[in-house]
């Protein structure tokens, strides 16, 4: 990293994770949306030493911002109904419960309803972002299976078209960092080297795949799975499926739902233990109730009921329809059920997105140079500050 100069900003002392672990005595120098220093705080450089310092609790833990690259919606506010107003509401919510980065994630629907949606983001995205920074959008379809459809409408799926992925790519350069695909599927294998080739993460979901068929993706370039376990082929000890592969392959990573919903916590902790070389993302999937009470809702076009916090369809209460998940909820799902080390699990909902993104020399861990996107944690990993941009928005969240 290039040396900042000094200048005016605020320290923020406590436990500090950092790359190198957990620093018990540590401050932080954050000025100017970066960070200048992040450390112990008995080698804080004497440039930094008058800075004033910030009002919380010295005793709090320190962590990177999270990076959700998996979210639909919250607050009521569904991003494939975006304006201006509700990317606001969508990035406010989820910067409150502890996102500092997202990914706009559409569903499958037609490609006019995708076109608008693309715009809208982009617009939005030319101006200051006042609260989550949006990196761009994920795709989840239209190029997926009907027959694991699951909270995607099927009248919508159609096969991979690279006309489209063209069109949207010359129109909008480096806004699509993410497309889901059924591999299995016509034009797939054409549409994942091309994805790979502008630097744009290839995802399976919603497949119906043969392990044989997710190592020939891989080989194409296939880099990651969504909500792992999820709305693919399972394991069987004779027959893999899409969820094996994904399993025995270090090239594809792979995102988890961690709400104790859609995953068993042994689950978890056993794909923790195969993606634990920085393989793994936690995500939440969440759709627009989340942070709202129970009732009747939407994802995409389809109606959703939410009950105890668990949204499902509304024509088909089996099926999952997204969640009301956070990432502050989920990252201590992690922790404190399924037994991740608090290095761990940031790893998942900070770095390794980072990584995914290709955004990892700005932001994802606490280091100097990199964004002020900070996050204070009390003794039960609580929410209690949180920093976007060196600028603390949220204070005190549940």
């Amino acid at each position: 990293m290039a040396k900042i100069s000094a200048g005016t900003g605020e320290l923020l002392f406590g436990k500090v994770l950092t790359p190198r672990g957990v620093i018990d005595q540590g401050v932080i120098a954050v000025s100017e949306a970066q960070i200048h220093y992040a450390g112990e705080a008995t080698w804080l450089p004497e440039d930094y030493a008058h800075w004033p310092a910030s009002g919380q609790d010295a005793e709090g833990l320190l962590i990177p911002g999270f990076i959700d690259v998996h979210v639909h919606g919250g607050a009521g506010h569904d991003f494939m109904y975006c304006d201006a107003e509700s990317l606001d509401a969508i990035t406010e919510f989820h910067s409150s419960q502890g996102t500092t980065t997202m990914l706009v994630t559409t569903m499958t629907a037609p490609k006019a309803s995708i076109d608008r949606v693309l715009s809208v983001v982009n617009t939005y995205r030319s101006a200051p972002m006042p609260f989550a920074q949006l990196a761009g959008m994920h795709l989840e379809g239209p190029f997926i299976s009907p027959k694991w459809s699951g909270a995607q409408n099927p009248e919508h799926i159609v096969p991979a078209n690279i006309e489209w992925l063209e069109q949207w790519e010359t129109e909008y350069p480096g806004l699509i960092r993410q497309v889901t695909l059924a591999p299995e599927r016509e034009g797939a294998l054409a549409a994942i080297l091309w994805l790979r080739k502008h630097g744009i993460t290839a995802a399976l979901g919603h497949t119906d795949a043969t392990y044989e068929e997710v190592i020939a993706a891989a080989d194409a370039g296939l880099n990651q799975a969504v909500h792992m376990f999820n709305a693919m082929t399972p394991l069987h000890h004779r027959k893999p499926g899409s969820a094996g592969a994904v399993l025995s392959d270090k090239r594809i990573r792979a995102e988890i739902i961690a709400d104790g919903i859609h995953v068993h916590p042994a689950a978890i902790d056993l794909l923790a233990r195969l993606k634990s070389a920085g393989n793994l993302l936690l995500i939440t999937d969440a759709m627009a109730a989340t942070g709202l009470i129970d009732g009747e809702y939407k994802i995409g076009d389809l109606p959703v009921v939410v009950k105890d916090g668990i949204a499902t369809l509304k024509e088909n209460p089996a099926a999952l329809a997204g969640s009301t998940l956070t990432m502050i909820r989920g990252f201590r799902y992690l922790v404190q059920t399924v037994g991740l080390s608090l290095e761990e699990a940031s790893r998942a909902a900070s770095l390794t997105p980072a990584l995914s993104l290709g955004i990892e020399r700005s932001t994802g861990t606490l280091e100097a140079g990199k964004r002020g996107d900070i996050l204070l944690l009390d003794g039960e990993l609580n929410l209690c500050g949180v920093w976007v941009c060196g600028r603390k928005i949220h204070t005190n969240q549940a």
